[in-house]
């Protein structure tokens, strides 16, 4: 079983700047992540997804987060980024990391999963 573990979030007032990160962990095997990704749900919208990272490098992202947001991620750690800047207010929503990978096991086969993490607030107020 892998967990995805996410900290960051918060209130904060339009223009600031916030960071999330999430870290994946499993009690037994080794795990690699092939690609990150952030995804979002507004009050009464679908999720969707904001930024992805692959092993290699490659980024993506949504046009609405252009220029202000920067997904990274750190493999050593196990760990994905999401430094948001010039939040706007309809930034608003619960945010949640997802990590595509898969864990190798002394005496099992690998395993390939998708997980996500638990979900964290952020709201651009005044």
């Amino acid at each position: 079983q892998v967990q995805l573990v996410q900290s960051g979030g918060g209130l904060v007032q339009p223009g600031g700047s916030l960071r999330l990160s999430c870290t994946a962990s499993s009690a037994s095997g080794r795990i690699s992540i092939n690609t990150w990704g952030w995804e979002r749900q507004a009050p009464g919208k679908q999720r969707e997804s904001v930024a992805d990272i692959t092993r290699g490098g490659s980024l993506n992202y949504a046009e609405s987060v252009k220029g202000r947001f920067t997904i990274s991620r750190d493999d050593a750690k196990n760990t994905v980024y999401l430094q948001m800047g010039s939040l706007k207010p309809e930034d608003t929503a619960v945010y949640y990391c997802q990590a595509d990978g898969y864990t190798h096991y002394e005496s099992s086969p690998i395993e390939v999963w998708r997980y996500w993490g638990q979900g964290t607030q952020v709201s651009v107020s005044l």
